[in-house]
Formats: structure tokens, C-alpha cells, sequence
């Protein structure tokens, strides 16, 4: 099994996109990149900490890869906007890969150099790239928040087009028990 860790924006609705794809085993939403020990939510959302709100994926590289990773987290947020999603504004919600291992470093420069070559986006791509540092464990209300929560109007006007979008753009990619 592998690790990645990713920073999309708002973690609920990266971690709902990587809880359906075949070959992850589990996604943890935490926090990472900054100096305070321990943060919690309320001090992430500050935009003070350094941290950006993050999902650490377990998975399969003999079902799925990191490249595959990749591409699915560059298309299901934008990567072009420096410290902003949608609605979500500040360090917090920046766009950042944090790498494992070098090889996991190369293949995202080479991913975002084809990205770039192929102008799939109309601007540059501002990801940040940085080394793993210590992974923080979100609080137990932000795990599975999508499938816990659908009722709420965030899950059904943000988090839902999302998934949406993404089943019909990777739809040889979802976990099989949810295509049915």
C-alpha cells in the first residue's frame, strides 16, 4: 500500500472524490504544512497555522496509481487559483501536493508539465509542491463527512455536482459496489 496526500480546498469535498475510487483503501481528512503542533479546525480556519486542510489517501498502485491520482485531483479542483476554491478563501484551502518520496516528486512535476503542455488549463497551475511533513488527524466530525451528511445543504449544492461530475468523467475508475 501507498500514501498521498493532497490539498484541494475544503477536505470534505476532496475526500468524498477519493473515497469512491477503486484501489483506495482509506482516506483520512487532517491537516499539513504548517509549524503548530497538533492544530485543530478552529485554529486551521484562522488561515494562521500554515496548515492547509489535506486528505491522506491509502492505496493499491496495482489497481491504481499515483499518476491516475494525480490526474483525478487535478481535474476535480481548481489548481490555476492561489489559496481559494469556490467560496473557500485562504492558505488553508490552497492547492498542494505533499510528496512521500521523490519518485512521487517527479511524477507530479512531469504531470503538471503535460497538464501545462496540453493547456488543459486556460491559467498556470499554482499547486504547491513540498515534501510530506507531520500529518494531523482531523476531528471525528470531518471523516466521512459526505456520507454522513448528505441531508446538509453544503453536501447537496457543493459536494454532490462535484461527484457528479467526476462519476461521468471517471467513471472506469469508481469503486464497482457504488456504480450499482
Amino acid at each position: 500500500m501507498q500514501t498521498a496526500t493532497f490539498g484541494g480546498g475544503c477536505f470534505w469535498c476532496t475526500e468524498a472524490v477519493f473515497q469512491t475510487l477503486n484501489g483506495v483503501s482509506q482516506v483520512t481528512s487532517g491537516y499539513m504544512g504548517g509549524e503548530l503542533k497538533h492544530p485543530t479546525y478552529m485554529e486551521i480556519c484562522n488561515g494562521n497555522t500554515g496548515h492547509a486542510e489535506v486528505v491522506r489517501i491509502i492505496f493499491d498502485e496495482d489497481i491504481i496509481s499515483f499518476s491516475e491520482l494525480l490526474l483525478i485531483f487535478f481535474k476535480t479542483h481548481n489548481p490555476t487559483t492561489l489559496n481559494k476554491q469556490g467560496n473557500d478563501v485562504g492558505t488553508q484551502y490552497r492547492s498542494v501536493i505533499f510528496y512521500e518520496n521523490e519518485e512521487q516528486k517527479r511524477e507530479v512535476l512531469k504531470m503538471i508539465d503535460d497538464l501545462t503542455r496540453e493547456n488543459v488549463f486556460d491559467k498556470a497551475i499554482v499547486t504547491e509542491i513540498s515534501p510530506a511533513m507531520e500529518f494531523y488527524e482531523a476531528e471525528d466530525y470531518h471523516q466521512n463527512y459526505f456520507s454522513d451528511n448528505q441531508g446538509k445543504p453544503y453536501c447537496a449544492f457543493v459536494i454532490q455536482p462535484k461527484l457528479n461530475k467526476f462519476a461521468k468523467d471517471f467513471k472506469d475508475k469508481i469503486k464497482p459496489e457504488l456504480l450499482e
